[in-house]
């Protein structure tokens, strides 16, 4: 299990008001806030947001139904975010993977991602 994830991000206001945003449907909410970075938390662990530049790469939140995985693509691109995948099952993966892909301001494909059947 991850304790946390720090990410680099080029403007820290407007990626934390996208984070707010996406992260909220996910039961994420700001634990610190400093100068230079943003601390969100829930049970599953913490992302860090930090003043620094970015290194593309992917990475998933767990969501626990499909509707917290359709909130969190409505959010992001309410947000600003791109699609780069509607909700929507992925069997590829397994037959129950249901997710949604996002990029972000600074260009991290994020993802939130439920491996139940919808209840």
């Amino acid at each position: 299990m991850i304790d946390h994830l720090s990410i680099g991000v080029t403007d820290l206001v407007k990626s934390k008001a996208f984070y707010q945003q996406v992260l909220a449907p996910l039961g994420y909410s700001v634990k610190i806030e400093m100068e230079h970075g943003v601390c969100f938390s829930s049970s599953a662990g913490d992302l860090w947001i930090v003043k620094s530049q970015p290194a593309k790469t992917h990475f998933a939140f767990r969501a626990d139904d499909h509707a917290a995985v359709d909130a969190f693509y409505q959010a992001a691109i309410a947000a600003g975010g791109t699609d780069n995948g509607a909700p929507g099952l992925r069997p590829h993966y397994h037959e129950n993977y249901y997710a949604a892909f996002v990029i972000d301001p600074d260009g991290y494909n994020v993802e939130a991602v439920c491996h139940q059947k919808n209840h």
